[in-house]
């Protein structure tokens, strides 16, 4: 897959997509009036998702104790098991309570014994293995759902997702091109946006998310979901008004949306409104305790000189990683590159950073890799890995900070100014503490 080749087929940290981390993006069109039904025995994932998409956590759980009765009622009822497996990933991305991976786990291979050739029994397998970050697993499951169901799109989607968590690009990029073919919708539109992202086009990213916004039309949590991802490209490139304006969008259509009250967060401390964003990030990360919540009410704490509140939420993340690690979630990046933003266990982080880069062998994780080792003082080896996490042309102030800190490092200084010139000209609020060296070492 060539660049021009993606860029005419059709952000964020990672696309991964999982129902943990995308939420509506993964469903069908829903009616956004009174809250839907439960799924009718038989159900498609497409029923199911409509029943997500208009949803509440209140009705979620209602769904699945629906689907529990069935289970229980008729234990050979393989089509009701995969639906609550899938309805089990669903609470996950609801409550960031990680023991429903386990539950979601146990439930599909109950389905698969009971029906070994259900291509939905295995791309939610699929998926479960995407959330847990055992990305071969999971290109190895979306294959084989996809060899079940040839025609089905969203296959193609968790087979595009472990590609690229695995740094295949080329064939990621392809499989994403044959997704937006097959079914130009909001899974498929935003994944083409990423792409885009990762080549450097910010442009064709927007585009490319405006479709899906377009494709979200009557589906209440995808539309609001896509309006943060547009929010968040926008933010990326320092345009932290127009950033703002679809963060409220994405609340006047979903009303409390967790998602959009954190990325208001990460707007007002990009503004220096310390007390303001604490109020957000707090907000989102007392209801739903997600790492990323956690790392932003962290770092606004840390920001406003709050080092106290700051060490609590580095508990907190602490806490995270071990209930992530339990429910047999593999070491991931963004933990790790939170313990080596805060020196926390740095005698830790490398190994950590080596074995996370190993089972996600893409950019982020050879950029984690490269901060982990130059905030360690081998930066000869950070070099390497920093020239890997840039080989795509993505715009990213942090990477480029990164690799900056490693110029300096190595004594190449009037490079080091070169690449933090170029990370503050991307996005001059990238962070209100590594912003601010950047610009002390860029003069």
């Amino acid at each position: 897959m060539t660049r021009r080749r993606i860029a005419l087929a059709g952000t964020v940290a990672a696309i991964a997509a999982t129902v943990l981390l995308l939420g509506g993006v993964l469903r069908e069109p829903a009616d956004d009036g009174e809250a839907a039904a439960p799924p009718p025995v038989g159900a498609t994932p497409a029923q199911l998702a409509t029943v997500f998409g208009a949803s509440q956590a209140g009705e979620t759980r209602a769904t699945i104790a629906g689907l529990q009765d069935r289970v229980r009622a008729n234990p050979k009822d393989a089509r009701s098991a995969m639906l609550l497996g899938l309805a089990y990933q669903q609470r996950v991305r609801e409550t960031a309570d990680f023991s429903y991976l386990a539950k979601s786990d146990a439930v599909l291979r109950r389905a698969l014994k009971l029906d070994s050739t259900d291509a939905d029994t295995v791309g939610g397998l699929g998926s479960l293995a995407l959330a847990r970050h055992d990305f071969e697993r999971a290109l190895a499951l979306g294959r084989r759902a996809r060899t079940l169901a040839p025609a089905t799109a969203r296959h193609l989607g968790v087979v595009g997702d472990a590609l690229l968590e695995l740094g295949r690009y080329e064939e990621a990029f392809a499989t994403f091109d044959a997704m937006v073919r097959r079914k130009p919708d909001v899974a498929s539109y935003a994944r083409i946006s990423y792409a885009r992202e990762l080549l450097g086009d910010k442009r064709g990213a927007i585009a490319a998310m405006q479709l899906a916004l377009d494709a979200a039309t009557g589906q209440r949590e995808a539309r609001a979901w896509t309006h943060v991802q547009l929010g968040k490209i926008l933010l990326g490139s320092g345009q932290l008004k127009a950033a703002e304006a679809h963060f409220l969008a994405a609340e006047q259509v979903s009303p409390g949306y967790l998602y959009a009250i954190e990325a208001r967060a990460q707007v007002a401390l990009a503004r220096g409104r310390y007390r303001a964003a604490a109020a957000l990030a707090r907000r989102a990360a007392e209801a739903v305790p997600l790492p990323q919540f956690v790392a932003t009410l962290a770092e606004i704490y840390r920001a406003s000189g709050q080092t106290e509140l700051a060490r609590e939420q580095y508990a907190v993340m602490g806490a995270i990683e071990r209930l992530l690690a339990a429910s047999g979630v593999r070491s991931d990046l963004e933990l790790t590159l939170f313990n080596v933003d805060h020196r926390i266990r740095l005698d830790e982080v490398v190994p950590a950073a080596r074995t996370a880069q190993r089972a996600r062998p893409s950019i982020e994780g050879d950029d984690v890799l490269s901060w982990a080792l130059a905030r360690t003082g081998r930066c000869t080896e950070a070099l390497h890995y920093s020239e890997r996490a840039l080989r795509l042309g993505t715009r990213d102030a942090t990477k480029f900070f990164h690799r900056g800190t490693i110029e300096r490092c190595l004594g190449h200084r009037v490079s080091a100014r070169t690449w933090f010139r170029r990370a503050l000209a991307t996005n001059p609020h990238f962070s209100p503490y590594w912003a601010a060296i950047a610009r002390r070492y860029a003069r």
